[in-house]
C-alpha cells in the first residue's frame, strides 16, 4: 500500500506571496495549482508548472470560486451550470500552461468552498465531475474521502482518488471541521503524524468527538499556506518513507 502526497500550490499573485512552493515540491507527488480565480496569476501558474516538471511532480488544476478577496473559502451560491463553466475554464487555462512547457495535466482538485460544497451536493458534484470528464476523461479527480462526490464521479467514468488531510480535523459525519470552528487546523506535527498513520495504515480517522470513522486514503493533502507547512511536509514524508508507504 502506498499513498500519494499532494499540496495546494501556485496561490501567489501579483505582489502577494503565499506558501513555500519551491521548498515543499521535493516532498510531494502531486501539485494542485491555482488557476487564477481564487488565487494565482499567469506568471505564477507558469512558474509552478515549471517547478513541478523539474521535480517530476504530477500537475493538477485547482479550480475554485472567482473570489480573490475571500481566497475561495467563502460559500457562494452557485448553480450546477455555473460550477461546470468555472471548472472547464480553469482546467483549460492550466492545461494550456502545461502544454506550453511540454507537459500535461494529471488530475483536478476543486478548491476551498467549491470543494466542500460539492462533496455531498449531488448537483454540484455531478457538474464538476462532468466538467472534468468533458475536458479530458483521463484526468483523475481528487475529492473528499467517503463523500457522495466519489461515487458520482466514478459513475461518470472518472478515476477518483479519495483525499484525506494531514492538517485538518474531522467531524462525526466524515466532513472536515469548518475553518470557522476551533480546532479545524492541526498545528502540532506529532498529532498530525498520528492522524496520518491511522488514516493510511489503519483505515480510520478519529473525529474531534473521539468517534472512529472508517476512511479510504488514496491521496494525502498537506496545505502549503499554513504556518509550518515545510516542516509538516518534511516530517510526514520522512515518516511515511520509514513506514514503506511511499517510495
Amino acid at each position: 500500500m502506498t499513498i500519494d502526497l499532494n499540496c495546494d500550490m501556485g496561490e501567489s499573485f501579483g505582489a502577494w506571496k503565499m506558501g513555500h512552493d519551491s521548498d515543499i515540491m521535493p516532498y510531494i507527488h502531486s501539485a494542485n495549482i491555482a488557476c487564477g480565480f481564487h488565487a494565482g496569476d499567469p506568471h505564477t501558474m507558469r512558474k509552478t508548472v515549471a517547478d513541478a516538471i523539474k521535480h517530476n511532480v504530477n500537475i493538477g488544476a485547482h479550480p475554485g470560486f472567482n473570489d480573490l478577496i475571500g481566497f475561495g473559502r467563502r460559500n457562494i451560491p452557485i448553480t450546477p451550470e455555473q460550477a461546470y463553466d468555472l471548472v472547464v475554464v480553469q482546467i483549460g487555462a492550466l492545461a494550456a500552461v502545461a502544454k506550453s512547457q511540454g507537459a500535461k495535466l494529471h488530475h483536478v482538485k476543486p478548491h476551498g468552498a467549491l470543494y466542500n460544497m460539492s462533496a455531498n451536493n449531488e448537483g454540484l458534484a455531478t457538474a464538476i465531475a462532468q466538467a472534468v470528464y468533458d475536458v479530458d476523461p483521463s484526468l483523475i479527480l481528487f475529492t473528499l474521502a467517503n463523500s457522495k462526490a466519489v461515487t458520482i464521479a466514478q459513475s461518470l467514468g472518472l478515476t477518483v482518488k479519495q483525499e484525506v488531510f494531514a492538517d485538518r480535523s474531522y467531524q462525526d459525519d466524515g466532513m472536515l471541521t469548518p475553518r470557522t470552528q476551533a480546532g479545524a487546523m492541526i498545528t502540532e506535527i506529532e498529532v498530525s503524524i498520528q492522524q496520518v498513520l491511522h488514516m493510511v495504515k489503519d483505515g480510520f480517522v478519529i473525529a474531534q468527538s473521539g468517534k472512529k470513522i472508517p476512511i479510504q486514503a488514496d491521496t494525502l493533502c498537506i496545505h502549503g499556506d499554513q504556518a509550518g507547512a515545510l516542516v509538516f511536509a518534511q516530517k510526514i514524508h520522512s515518516v511515511l518513507k520509514q513506514e514503506g508507504l511511499i517510495a
